[in-house]
């Protein structure tokens, strides 16, 4: 690596984002505020989201977006924490929260999306080559650094990310196959607690709950935290609350939901 760019190579510390999904109605932002949340800011962005002709990446739960012209891939937690091994994973707390690792990180998103693509290349799904072999040992490789440049200066270093050359994503046989706008309302309370109040451009509003844990540790903590924020909003059922990309899904690309949901991805 060329240190005329004063790259750092430093330890990536993997996170799971623990979240919970819930209806908005319209006192919401009354109702959290009066439960302790405090706002701290209202913002708007603007998602694409990628995927093979065939659905293989969303196929395998693995989500690429580009938001606010950064790379972003959620995919599903390596490793199986605590409470699942405790037998929290059939409770109604795990029922209800959807966990995702969230990589930020551009050159690790690209060797994640080739080794998951590869199963699809080997079974002549796909009709394009990967340009490089793409093995675990790379991907934990991958997770194990990340790079920062110009730590004085971190926009920068997002907006190279996003400005680079996009012509792997055609090598991949990458399409968008879906795109909105969101305008977010975000609060934080107390344990570490995150609402985010969600409207997309297509009429949808949606509420999620989220706790941050690191990969590995102890999932149910966070499930009780957000079931705790959830019985303080008055939060009924037991049934999982659509998110954006699913009614998105549902409404404009009926076949790629049908497909999702046959495979119990959605």
């Amino acid at each position: 690596m060329s240190s005329e760019f004063g790259l750092l190579i430093v330890n990536l510390k993997m996170s799971v984002e623990v979240e919970r999904k819930f209806v908005c109605d319209a006192d919401i932002q009354k109702t959290v505020e009066g439960i302790g949340g405090v706002c701290i800011g209202e913002h708007q962005f603007h998602d694409k989201y990628f995927d093979t002709p065939d659905f293989f990446l969303t196929l395998k739960d693995t989500w690429l977006r580009q938001r606010r012209g950064c790379w972003e891939l959620k995919c599903p937690t390596a490793t199986v924490g605590k409470a699942e091994n405790s037998g929290i994973e059939h409770s109604k707390q795990a029922a209800l929260c959807s966990r995702y690792i969230e990589i930020t990180s551009l050159p690790e998103i690209q060797q994640r999306v080739k080794y998951v693509l590869k199963d699809s290349v080997r079974d002549g799904k796909m009709s394009c080559q990967l340009p490089e072999e793409v093995t675990e040992e790379k991907i934990h490789s991958a997770e194990e650094t990340q790079l920062v440049a110009d730590q004085d200066r971190p926009e920068t270093a997002e907006k190279s990310s996003s400005e680079g050359d996009e012509s792997w994503l055609s090598k991949l046989n990458l399409v968008c196959f879906a795109a909105f706008t969101t305008v977010r309302c975000s609060f934080t309370l107390e344990e570490e607690v995150h609402i985010d109040l969600d409207k997309a451009d297509f009429g949808y509003c949606v509420g999620e709950i989220e706790v941050i844990v690191p990969e590995g540790e102890d999932m149910q903590p966070a499930m009780e935290k957000i079931e705790k924020t959830a019985q303080k909003l008055g939060l009924t059922g037991d049934q999982r609350v659509q998110g954006k990309m699913d009614v998105y899904l549902q409404r404009y690309c009926p076949e790629h939901y049908a497909k999702l949901l046959s495979a119990n991805i959605l």
